[in-house]
């Protein structure tokens, strides 16, 4: 079975789809022994952990690509992957897809941003025109072939042409072949209310930024709204990076971790990576 093939059965499930954001293999394999059915890579934790930088469109094409197919391999449970724009124009998505499906890459998130994208939450974003978006949905479609790879169309009308304009959007990219809509950033409960009321039959996506534009719900209150998937996209790259400070101060000020608890044991971190495995195959093929 495909990878999107897996991700279409969480879909038609009828509870909600819980998907944290993850930006390396370790973070996918915690998700994922940790119960969650889905993951989806986080552009912005990609670009924070690979390059230092923010989610400005610093990230190339075969950066991304590489760093997701490296998750997607590590993990057994499907990886939704952020791949922003599509790195160019409809031909460009064809490969883009292309790349996915033979990655093992369950659905592709792809935005109606201009280049270079930003944050969906940060300020100064800018949108192509709809037709345009309309016919990079048309080309992914195409371009995945049979492999039931889930197109996840998102808009970023929202922050600079107003709500009415992204789901005026988002009806058009529905009809252009997306199976999963994300209208990015919705400022107000009421917004959420809209969306939701718009497209009664077609999967949602709502995004949770801790402190990001859109209010934070609960997945219960997300789920009686009428939405199959809610991604907290920033919140392990949040936790991990409060972690190592506390981590990195208490070294500095105390000069040891002797006393820094906030800690997996080591011995139980060899045992979660895999070490017992690797030992056994390493005896196996020793002369």
């Amino acid at each position: 079975m495909y990878p999107g093939q897996k991700l279409r059965q969480l879909l038609e499930s009828p509870e909600i789809i819980v998907i944290p954001g993850i930006y390396d293999c370790l973070g996918a394999k915690l998700a994922e022994n940790t119960g969650f059915k889905a993951i989806a890579s986080s552009g912005f934790g990609i670009a924070a952990s690979t390059l230092g930088l923010p989610d400005y469109g610093f990230l190339t094409a075969t950066e991304m690509l590489d760093t997701v197919g490296r998750i997607a391999q590590s993990v057994s449970i499907p990886l939704i992957a952020d791949c922003d724009t599509g790195y160019g124009n409809a031909l460009n998505v064809i490969r883009t897809v292309k790349d996915a499906v033979r990655l093992g890459i369950a659905g592709v998130i792809l935005e109606d941003q201009e280049w270079p994208k930003k944050c969906g939450h940060f300020e100064g974003k800018q949108v192509i025109s709809m037709t345009e978006h309309m016919g990079k949905i048309r080309a992914a479609v195409d371009a995945r072939g049979d492999s039931g790879l889930v197109i996840i169309a998102r808009t970023d009308a929202r922050a600079n042409l107003g709500l009415d304009e992204a789901i005026r959007r988002g009806r058009s990219y529905i009809q252009a072949g997306a199976d999963v809509l994300f209208v990015e950033a919705p400022q107000s409960v009421a917004e959420l209310v809209a969306i939701a009321k718009a497209f009664p039959d077609v999967p949602l996506v709502a995004n949770v930024i801790e402190g990001g534009k859109t209010p934070q719900l609960s997945v219960s209150q997300l789920q009686q709204m009428g939405f199959k998937i809610v991604f907290f996209a920033v919140s392990a790259l949040l936790a991990a990076t409060q972690g190592m400070t506390a981590c990195f101060q208490s070294l500095k000020e105390q000069g040891t971790t002797a006393d820094f608890d906030n800690m997996v044991n080591f011995e139980e971190f060899k045992q979660f990576i895999g070490i017992p495995k690797y030992q056994e195959l390493e005896e196996k093929y020793r002369d």
